[in-house]
């Protein structure tokens, strides 16, 4: 084996998991169980392992911390500081997700007192570099939720008009005004009313709609771009 004569840095990969509990925008942590940081929540993470890519490792490292498998993760960032990590000199390559908060059963994994989901609005300490991590991601989130149907990954399958508008008013940190809300995304023709209302509300029943992928993907072909 072929050895080099300087140091180099050591890769790992850090996952921001969104998610939605019909109110709050919340947000994935595990508490350490090891040094450095223990006792401290922290984003789900760990080093590359030589024989996967960054991407093979955030998934795998998902499912043996948190217990989370089959999630669509995208690319967030290269954390590069030099003193991000007090262990030695570590690259983060982090990724982020939007999953509902039922799709889910946590478990505390490897290395791991306990997970659990957490308000954006009132995280705990962080260990290591992970709020600007998160702070990031936050801002790729609100972006995102203008220009691409992302938010609808945060929901169940099924959805009224009001818990999608409580989700984007989670995420953009503003009211949106409901009767432009609601009339702009219906008219995009995206929505799918199902035959089915709420059950055992304290008020009228709405009905449930869901996202239609398909007809999504058909108007993105002629040219449709979403936006809110």
């Amino acid at each position: 084996m072929y050895h080099y004569e300087y140091e180099r840095p050591a890769l790992a990969t850090d996952c921001v998991i969104f998610g939605f509990d019909g109110a709050e925008l919340k947000l994935l942590l595990l508490q350490r169980e090891k040094a450095p940081f223990r006792d401290t929540w922290a984003l789900p993470g760990g080093f590359v392992y030589m024989h996967e890519t960054t991407e093979a490792a955030a998934k795998r490292i998902l499912l043996e911390k948190a217990g989370i498998r089959n999630v669509f993760i995208e690319q967030l960032y290269t954390f590069s500081e030099i003193d991000r990590d007090p262990r030695e000199r570590i690259v983060s390559v982090a990724y982020f997700a939007l999953v509902s908060t039922t799709q889910f059963r946590l478990i505390a994994g490897r290395d791991t007192i306990q997970a659990g989901w957490h308000p954006i609005s009132a995280l705990p300490q962080l260990g290591f570099d992970h709020r600007n991590i998160v702070s990031l991601a936050v801002d790729r989130l609100r972006g995102k939720v203008r220009y691409q149907p992302v938010g609808f990954e945060l929901l169940d399958e099924k959805f009224t008009l009001s818990q999608l508008q409580a989700l984007y008013e989670a995420i953009l940190q503003n009211p949106v005004d409901k009767r432009n809300f609601r009339k702009k995304l219906l008219g995009m023709g995206l929505l799918k009313q199902l035959d089915e209302k709420e059950q055992n509300v304290p008020r009228k029943a709405a009905f449930y709609y869901s996202f239609d992928k398909k007809a999504y993907k058909e108007l993105t072909k002629k040219g449709f771009h979403f936006e809110l």
